[in-house]
């Protein structure tokens, strides 16, 4: 019988220490991480606004928590989980279509960066900002004052105007997050010029998981004037 070759001899060692090297060695991480920390973070979970950037950053509940002062002056902001209902919402003849939105539907942020309040409203192509005009949408906050709640950069009003006319018209508080995720689902429906039945119906269930968090809050007076 022929010695082993010095070649075979070291197979059996080496194939042992690349075996305890695999078995040590830590299992990838699968799912979302923080885009702060990089910790392994849920399905569910908070945001926070790089305000210059405007981008929504995924984050764990510690690094959100870092940016949830609001008066203090941070490059970060924490999105709030925050949802109200104006019952008694109402838009004027004309204000609508004085705000220059092609559509009916639409959500209105403050822009601290810029200084303005800006408006976007859902298409097949995602988010489209629409040129707002700013007296317009001074007279609409003017008809409704309740509506002076909304944090900058962090929380959105959106509007829907139905084919019956601003008079049924709705309007909610929500997390700024929140409206980019309606606009995200109706992009993925999208069908035709109009969005199509699917698209339609996306909305409206959106609404009503809305309307099912939201706190009513009514004009001091009981309406609108």
């Amino acid at each position: 019988m022929n010695a082993p070759s010095e070649r075979g001899t070291a197979t059996g060692p080496a194939l042992g220490v690349l075996r305890r090297i695999a078995a040590d060695r830590p299992k990838p991480i699968s799912g979302e991480r923080c885009e702060m920390c990089a910790v392994p973070i849920a399905d569910e979970h908070p945001h926070v606004v790089n305000i210059a950037g405007r981008q929504l950053m995924c984050v764990c509940r510690p690094c959100y928590l870092l940016f949830t002062e609001p008066g203090a002056d941070l490059k970060y902001r924490a999105v709030p989980d925050r949802y109200l209902s104006f019952p008694d919402f109402r838009l004027g003849p004309g204000q609508w279509d004085g705000l220059d939105i092609p559509v009916g539907l639409a959500f209105f942020f403050r822009n601290s960066e810029q200084g303005r309040t800006v408006a976007f409203y859902p298409g097949p192509a995602g988010a489209t900002e629409s040129e707002l005009a700013i007296e317009a949408w001074k007279s609409v906050l003017a008809s409704n004052p309740a509506l002076d709640t909304v944090a900058a950069d962090v929380e959105a009003l959106l509007i829907r105007v139905p084919k019956t006319g601003p008079g049924a018209a709705e309007c909610y508080l929500l997390p700024i997050d929140a409206c980019y995720e309606l606009v995200g689902r109706l992009r993925r429906r999208w069908r035709g010029f109009d969005g199509g039945q699917d698209a339609r119906r996306e909305l409206d269930e959106f609404f009503d998981r809305v309307e099912q968090r939201s706190v009513p809050v009514h004009e001091p007076s009981g309406g609108a004037p």
